[in-house]
């Protein structure tokens, strides 16, 4: 059941993905038509702006779902209507809490944003993103019941429906207006009706959880809650401090018509990242059950096949990248608009080591590994911030990412190796660091080797050009790793799984 729900959840994801990457494709394109670049810019800025301000959330949402596990495993309503009251009480706390923090923020918006020719009222578009973040907030607590429950697919079908109505909503207002706050407006408003229809969802599959009569939570689970989110509280801001940092000082260092340019090679890379984590993330709810278990040596041979696929997917994506972004760009809003081959080289090498983290993430959250690693993060923020703030006014936007790369080992020599590998599976230190290198080897080596089998290709026709680059990277690096991997067990590990969710539909089509 385990299998087959993770299956679903990752095919439904995956789908979700896909829809979410054309429709940001295709409003991106037009409000870049109709707006200009520094509207994309805008836009980057304030959703980073936002991401730091989600600092209030405490990493909250994290450790309500991973307390959600047990009570759900043995069927304890009474324990999962408890909770469910205690989150709704924090998420307003939070909820207020952005609220205000996003209020304080609005003097310093001159400073942030700089000279630009946006003819909007800043403030304005600045609280519409503040009040989508309250919005979320306040109506999503009743998500953690569906992710814990490895339903996360509900969840996501409603976001299907969510993206295309929004995104055609928004674009055929912006087509017809050129009115860039409707623009958003518009997303508020099926952003409210997404979370409700979420809460419907949730209230009919578990009706209980809307029964009045509620024990307040134990004491014990709340004390278990809170010492997890006060690791969280680090983790948040560490993270922030890592992944929502980069536009701004693009912006301030740089200009903003900059981060405009960067927002287009973000939405691929973002985009892209985006398709593979809801594979992941669909995932944390699963290895939650599996550790409950406590079989270290099943444990760690779904890791090493989590491992495995991890590193295909990201590095492939990663060349793939580099390969194909500047003629996609090229098609999609011009040549105009392309940033330098270094800067691309740096962002896909940095979506690879991003990408990497996701199976360590996995097992990280499904553990509860959330306080002992407290500090690291914010290490990795300030190692990341310094060395962007330096090296941006050397090497430019490539040194922006540099540092995002640099301040990463923290968590490769640290977190994982100790907090995960370590503590989950008993291995050694030396195990760990020899995975590491060779498969960064092998990833630097098919990277080179593709990169260089795709620089003979001159042809000026840019739709051939893209299709030649296409079949190089779908053959060299798929190539390279089957040869490698074929005769592995985590390879082997995928046949029996397929095998497995085949079975069980030819056993439902019999039934039916």
């Amino acid at each position: 059941m385990r299998s087959l729900n993770s299956f679903k959840n990752t095919i439904v994801s995956v789908i979700m993905s896909i829809i979410s990457v054309v429709v940001t494709f295709i409003s991106q394109k037009v409000v870049m038509s109709i707006l200009g670049q520094e509207y994309l810019g805008l836009n980057g800025l304030f959703s980073n702006i936002i991401s730091m301000l989600a600092i209030a959330e405490l990493g909250f949402g994290s450790a309500s779902i991973y307390s959600m596990y047990e009570p759900i495993a043995k069927n304890d309503t009474e324990q999962i209507k408890s909770l469910m009251k205690f989150y709704q009480s924090v998420y307003r706390i939070i909820a207020v809490a952005i609220s205000v923090l996003g209020i304080c923020l609005i003097p310093f918006l001159g400073f942030i944003v700089g000279e630009s020719n946006i003819s909007v009222n800043i403030t304005l578009v600045y609280c519409l993103f503040v009040f989508d973040a309250v919005a979320s907030y306040l109506l999503s607590y009743k998500r953690a019941i569906l992710y814990a429950s490895q339903q996360a697919y509900l969840i996501n079908i409603v976001h299907i429906f969510y993206l295309i109505f929004m995104n055609a909503a928004q674009i055929l207002l912006l087509i017809l207006t050129k009115n860039y706050i409707l623009f958003l407006v518009i997303k508020l408003i099926f952003r409210i009706l997404e979370n409700i229809i979420i809460t419907l969802i949730a209230n009919k599959k578990y009706p209980y959880i809307i029964d009045k009569n509620v024990t307040p939570i134990a004491e014990d689970t709340k004390n278990s809650i809170w010492k997890k989110i006060k690791g969280l509280v680090l983790h948040k801001i560490g993270a922030t401090g890592v992944s929502a940092t980069d536009n701004i000082i693009v912006t301030y260092f740089l200009s903003i018509a900059q981060t405009g340019l960067l927002s287009s090679y973000v939405t691929l890379t973002s985009g892209l990242s985006m398709l593979i984590s809801q594979v992941f993330d669909t995932l944390t709810s699963s290895v939650g059950n599996l550790l409950l278990e406590n079989d270290t040596e099943k444990s760690y041979t779904v890791y090493k096949s989590l491992y495995l696929f991890n590193f295909w997917i990201y590095s492939f994506a990663a060349i793939g990248l580099v390969a194909l972004t500047e003629p996609v760009i090229t098609v999609w809003i011009g040549e105009q608009y392309l940033l330098s081959f270094a800067t691309l080289v740096v962002l896909c090498i940095n979506f690879y080591f991003v990408g990497m983290k996701k199976v360590f993430t996995v097992f990280k959250e499904a553990a509860g590994i959330f306080y002992e690693d407290r500090f690291t993060t914010i290490i990795e923020a300030v190692i990341n911030i310094a060395i962007s703030i330096i090296l941006v006014q050397f090497l430019g936007m490539p040194g922006v990412f540099l540092g995002t790369i640099i301040s990463a080992l923290v968590q490769y020599l640290y977190t994982y190796p100790v907090l995960v590998y370590k503590k989950l599976f008993h291995k050694e230190y030396g195990s760990y660091l020899i995975q590491q290198v060779k498969f960064l080897i092998l990833f630097l080596l098919t990277f080179v080797i593709t990169i260089y089998c795709i620089s003979f290709v001159s042809i000026t026709n840019i739709w051939t050009k893209m299709l030649i680059r296409l079949i190089i990277v779908m053959v060299i690096p798929n190539t390279i790793y089957f040869i490698i991997f074929r005769k592995s067990e985590s390879f082997q590990y995928y046949f029996a799984l397929l095998k497995v969710v085949k079975e069980n539909i030819f056993k439902k089509k019999q039934a039916s």
